[in-house]
């Protein structure tokens, strides 16, 4: 299971409603910070998450929306140690401006060290443990560098405790083994391998998460049957011709490549200051009517083959009430 909490929801600039882009992902004992704008440290102590094992923060791109908080969460975690270590990891060209904004939070000598790490990734696994599994993969947007995140819950496979107690496999440490994917020899000599007491392979769940992005027509197997998919909503269709000229999807272009795609579930982020909830909604439900706004502070909860798990902060209702202001 996963669990996701939206810190800041706002395309390119905040508004009263939506702060700028932050989401934080979280499995079993595993955070992992998704962005960092401006404000992202004030968003955590809200939610009451706290700074606590926060320390892999995945950044999509080198864009000053996504970046900027990183220089106040470093300070406050130079000065009060709120946190053990950070890992910086993003693409080679993002760690550059990092970098540049560490030397401003510290001093201009500064260096990755073992407190503040800055890790470049590419496509491809970033992150493993034997229950989890995330990916990097390559996105368009623009002229920069720019990656999404696949969070893959590994396959898992049942105990099948009527096999093992016909072949006289003892209770403890051997079966443990068994689930582990490792052999056994029994007392008689007799050896056991994990395919005898192991069920077929269960899917884990999977979660996609992309920020900024041009097109989608190269997303397509990567985000197929997804349990959830969270990607960026930031023009509708009639201003298509901008989303162009800025690198970015329409609400509906999202919401076909979730129908496409066989998602389960659709969540929009990194919305527009132009349009009200409202409308966003309806053009991406339209499409795709598994689909949810996010606001700031959401909290969603993803199991396999289980309804999306959904509480709204500021509300506790079904739906907010709708953003109005221009941009």
């Amino acid at each position: 299971m996963f669990e996701i909490r939206f810190l800041g929801t706002s395309a390119s600039a905040p508004s009263a409603q939506r702060g700028l882009c932050s989401a934080l992902v979280m499995f079993e004992a595993e955070r992992f910070l998704i962005d960092c704008g401006e404000g992202t440290q004030r968003q955590i102590l809200r939610s009451g998450l706290g700074f606590r094992r926060l320390d892999k923060i995945l950044l999509t791109h080198r864009h000053l929306d996504h970046i900027l908080g990183l220089g106040g969460l470093a300070s406050t975690f130079g000065r009060w140690g709120s946190m053990e270590s950070m890992q910086i990891m993003g693409s080679p060209d993002t760690l550059l401006r990092v970098r540049d904004l560490m030397r401003v939070v510290f001093h201009r000598r500064w260096e990755p060290n073992d407190k503040i790490d800055l890790i470049p990734i590419q496509a491809g696994c970033i992150f493993e443990t034997s229950k989890l599994r995330v990916e990097a993969f390559a996105v368009q947007h623009r002229d920069t560098p720019c990656f999404g995140f696949l969070f893959q819950e590994k396959a898992r496979r049942r105990f099948l405790v009527e096999k093992a107690e016909a072949l006289g496999v003892p209770f403890g440490r051997e079966r443990r083994l068994l689930v582990a994917g490792h052999s056994i020899t029994l007392d008689s000599n007799r050896v056991i391998h994990p395919d005898d007491v192991l069920g077929e392979p269960i899917a884990g769940t999977k979660l996609c998460f992309v920020s900024d992005v041009a097109r989608t027509d190269n997303l397509l197997p990567i985000v197929s049957e997804a349990d959830l998919l969270v990607i960026e909503g930031t023009y509708l269709q009639r201003d298509r011709e901008l989303a162009t000229d800025f690198g970015h999807l329409t609400v509906a272009a999202a919401a076909r490549l979730a129908r496409e795609a066989r998602v389960r579930h659709l969540v929009i982020h990194h919305v527009g200051r132009r349009y009200t909830f409202r409308e966003v909604l309806e053009e991406a439900q339209a499409q795709f009517p598994e689909t949810v706004v996010a606001a700031d502070l959401d909290h969603f909860t993803i199991k396999k083959n289980e309804p999306l798990g959904w509480e709204r902060w500021h509300t506790r209702r079904s739906r907010p009430a709708p953003v109005t202001e221009s941009e």
